[in-house]
């Protein structure tokens, strides 16, 4: 990485840190630095962010009863060639 600035590809490698929180307060400063300059990072990182946004409130579904019930037929029958 640069000591004085970011380039869109180091960006890229440091957009998921970046939105956990998860670096240093330096390297926040070239990254915020970076952002108001680069209008497809910023772009980048709404959309990014956005994503994971609307993965965080997916309500999983439950797998089909026919599923689990050959799920449980498959470890049972494993089960018991184990034994």
């Amino acid at each position: 990485m640069h000591d004085h600035e970011i380039i869109c590809r180091e960006f890229v490698e440091l957009v998921t840190d970046y939105l956990e929180g998860a670096l240093a307060p330096e390297t926040v400063d070239l990254v915020e630095q970076h952002l108001v300059m680069c209008d497809w990072c910023r772009d980048y990182l709404g959309q990014l962010d956005a994503t994971v946004d609307a993965v965080r409130h997916l309500e999983p579904e439950p797998p089909p009863k026919e599923m689990l019930e050959s799920l449980l037929v498959a470890f049972r029958e494993q089960a018991w060639e184990d034994t």
